[in-house]
């Protein structure tokens, strides 16, 4: 693996700056955060079961304040390699904790610093080789602004996972034998759940077309306007093919830890403000999330700050997160605050109670099934930037083309895995569009590492939608999202669906100067 000259360069300055520094001015610098991998007990419906976690000073997790860089110190107690990807912030690419790109995996024993300039807001921090985050070595990391601070509201942490009993490797053994128990149609005799050609990247050749750049309008020309005619031939020759929604029937579901036979209980105040910071960790479930009788305003997602929209009810893929202003009754009371499994009856959750409140078992499987999440992605229409990408020329475009099946269970993009792949490239400072596709009968949440992104057209209706680093792509839909490209580096893109991520569902973003 090659390592550029700028990503060599940014890994030692932290190490360069603080050797110039006078004796006096090294003594101020606060300790590193040290942070480690390892393991844990968690008591899951009676049974104790152990897992992995990243352990902080204050238990499972990171909260830094205003303004305070991420110096930490990773320590690996497990006793395997593993490497932390920090999820949604733009680190030095050295940094990003992707196995062996740059950086080797840290082994049992090993310590690595890191040391940059976080982004704030709601954020995780996660193994990047998925077999390890199926057991749950992931954490929150929320990063408070001075507004946080400043504002008069309490604020909670939702931490979503899926659990199995049993070992990673059975899980996606199962999964890869169709025996996992999940929701899903099955396609009629002789079909295949994609419609994905095994092609390369697709990328507009602006030489040809007689332009140097490219704006967004002529995003929409000769193949965006191919792919949106031949959509509704194709959901019209999949009207017999169900959506697959679930390829695996997990044990639990768990918020915070604990399942809804012992919940947490979150003491309020009566007529309090709650900022409520909802984080999908799931390998492979989507979470409705159930604010029931508490109002709720959505204020921001994937950490960026959106025009605030009203509701009880908002969806949110693996990897993404959303930020939730909850203003309750001036009263005593409890509030449950729910996340229900797309398409199924289990759920999980918290609950919000004042002092001595009453407070009800809810029980894990509820009445009806919760509907598949955003199929028409009418929630990503609805979400608005406060801050929208400064408006410019496009330079480059890009077609990502995401298929895969059930039988057998391989999901790709631009119809490669991982290894076959042909990189995604752009120039520093580009403004890029990429366009995902989706041909295949599963939703797909994609997640670029080392850049944000503003969501500006979904299925052909131009939007100044959400920034993002993990946009939900469902199935037969396109998402187009606009970035300028950052530090020359191999970036990782791919589906945040693990067992799709495990059998070779990412490429790379290649960034050169």
């Amino acid at each position: 693996m090659t390592m550029t000259r700028r990503g060599f360069l940014a890994a030692g300055t932290a190490v360069l700056a603080t050797a110039n520094l006078p004796a006096f001015a090294q003594q101020q610098l606060p300790a590193p955060i040290r942070l480690a991998a390892t393991s844990r007990v968690l008591d899951v419906n009676g049974r104790a079961a152990t897992v992995f976690g990243l352990a902080g000073p204050s238990g499972q997790g990171l909260i830094l304040d205003p303004g305070q860089r991420f110096r930490v110190d990773l320590t690996n107690d497990l006793p395997e390699p593993t490497l932390v990807h920090w999820h949604g912030q733009i680190p030095p690419n050295v940094q990003d904790g992707v196995p062996d790109i740059p950086m080797p995996m840290l082994k049992p024993g090993e310590s690595r610093s890191y040391d940059f300039e976080p982004l704030a807001g709601t954020y995780w921090m996660h193994s990047h080789v998925p077999m390890q985050e199926i057991r749950l070595l992931a954490a929150p990391l929320i990063v408070r602004s001075a507004q946080d601070v400043a504002a008069d509201r309490q604020e909670v942490t939702l931490f979503l996972h899926d659990f199995a009993f049993k070992s990673p490797e059975e899980v996606m053994a199962e999964i890869r034998q169709g025996h996992g128990g999940g929701s899903h149609g099955e396609p009629a005799e002789g079909e295949a759940h994609s419609m994905a050609p095994a092609t390369e990247t697709e990328e507009m050749d602006h030489g040809a077309m007689g332009h140097g750049t490219m704006n967004h309008d002529a995003m929409g020309g000769d193949m965006q306007g191919m792919m949106q005619n031949m959509m509704p031939g194709m959901m019209g020759d999949m009207a017999g093919m169900e959506m697959d929604l679930n390829d695996y029937n997990w044990d639990a579901y768990l918020a915070n830890d604990r399942t809804l036979a012992d919940p947490e209980i979150v003491k309020v105040e009566r007529g309090g403000r709650v900022r409520l910071r909802v984080i999908n960790a799931a390998a492979a479930t989507v979470f409705w999330i159930d604010t029931g009788q508490a109002a709720a305003r959505l204020i921001a997602v994937d950490g960026h700050d959106i025009q605030t929209l009203d509701g009880n009810r908002f969806g949110l893929a693996m990897g993404q997160r959303l930020d939730l202003e909850l203003d309750l009754p001036d009263e005593a009371g409890s509030w449950p605050i729910l996340a229900l499994r797309e398409g199924a009856r289990e759920r999980t959750g918290i609950v919000l109670a004042t002092t001595g409140a009453q407070i009800t078992k809810i029980p894990e499987l509820a009445d009806e099934e919760a509907q598949a999440f955003d199929t028409d992605l009418s929630q990503e229409l609805r979400l608005e930037a406060r801050q929208n990408l400064p408006e410019r020329a496009v330079e480059r475009s890009h077609i990502v083309m995401l298929g895969g099946t059930m039988d057998p269970y391989v999901w790709t993009i631009n119809g490669a895995v991982w290894g076959q792949h042909r990189p995604i490239v752009a120039k520093t400072g580009e403004r890029v569009l990429l366009s995902f596709h989706n041909m295949s009968m599963m939703g797909h949440p994609m997640h670029l590492h080392g850049h944000v992104f503003q969501v500006v057209d979904i299925n052909g209706r131009k939007v100044n939608g959400a920034r993002r680093d993990t946009v939900y792509v469902p199935p037969m839909s396109m998402v187009t999202v606009a970035l300028d490209a950052g530090e020359p580096a191999r970036w990782m893109l791919h589906c945040h669906h693990m067992p799709h991520l495990e059998t070779g569902m990412m490429t790379e973003f290649q960034v050169t100067a």
